[in-house]
């Protein structure tokens, strides 16, 4: 679907699955506020060629008047944008930066996860075969080494400010048993706060670099790679600082479309489904 007269001068590109995960890359106007003229293209697959074929039939003089487009990391994305609208400054979303982060605060915790499931195992058996019988330790809030690092997971999404009186209870052993995630977490709250208390380009610059060098001494893994991810496309992460720009209105878009699809118990006829959604929202 094309609909070129919805073009603006500020733009979202990002992919949302219809029916059995089945991928379509949507082009946003975010001057459509996700309601009737909203919708510029939505186009089955993420095939950066097959995504390039259509938006090009819109006219180059209109596709020359975006000023700015906020994306992925995806290199299909970055294609398109570069090749279909070569003014535009190309702003990689801050949520998709942070999320990298926190994924491997999580890659962390799995990780011990698993090795205490093992411990406690091996403790059983060990247990039975001296016919005692197994009693786990158990720390002050009642959880268990397992439990403590199952039941983490949603409070190393927050900031510390953020915690309710058991997770501010729950972090304070998970930080005590194992100091690494503490590290990981505050590298992590380290970067949301560059991006939500930064105000200019010139100093987000220095602060990232400083996080690099940060990252680098943590000697993490899983954080090292991040931060290669996070070098390759600086400048357009840099770009978020000139307008703050981010992809929300992608994501909250995304969102009305499965709130959408939930009213009417999935997806059977695609391509009436996309009808619709052209009447709605283009």
């Amino acid at each position: 679907m094309l609909f070129p007269d919805n073009i603006g001068a500020q733009l979202s590109i990002d992919e949302t699955s219809l029916s059995n995960g089945e991928l379509y890359t949507i082009l946003t106007n975010k001057a459509g506020k996700g309601k009737k003229g909203t919708i510029i293209a939505m186009i089955e697959g993420v095939s950066s060629n097959q995504i390039i074929d259509v938006i090009k039939r819109i006219p180059k003089k209109h596709r020359a008047t975006v000023k700015e487009i906020t994306l992925d990391m995806a290199g299909s994305m970055n294609k398109v944008v570069k090749s279909c609208f070569p003014n535009a400054t190309k702003v990689i979303d801050r949520f998709h930066v942070q999320k990298l982060a926190y994924d491997a605060v999580q890659e962390m915790r799995i990780t011990h996860r698993w090795d205490a499931i093992n411990e406690e195992t091996n403790a059983i058996e060990n247990a039975k075969s001296d016919k005692i019988k197994y009693i786990p330790k158990v720390f002050p809030n009642g959880d268990t080494r397992k439990q403590l690092l199952a039941r983490s997971r949603y409070l190393l999404f927050k900031s510390q400010e953020k915690w309710t009186e058991k997770q501010k209870s729950r972090a304070k052993i998970l930080f005590i048993e194992y100091p690494d995630i503490k590290e990981a977490y505050n590298l992590t709250h380290s970067l949301r706060m560059i991006f939500s208390h930064t105000k200019t380009k010139g100093i987000a610059y220095t602060k990232l670099a400083q996080w690099f060098n940060d990252i680098t001494e943590s000697g993490f893994k899983s954080f090292n790679t991040i931060s290669a991810t996070i070098y390759s496309h600086y400048p357009e992460i840099l770009n978020f600082f000139e307008n703050r720009s981010t992809n929300a209105s992608a994501e909250s878009f995304n969102a009305k479309i499965k709130a959408f699809r939930a009213t009417q118990r999935g997806v059977t006829d695609i391509s009436f489904f996309l009808f619709r959604l052209a009447k709605i929202y283009a």
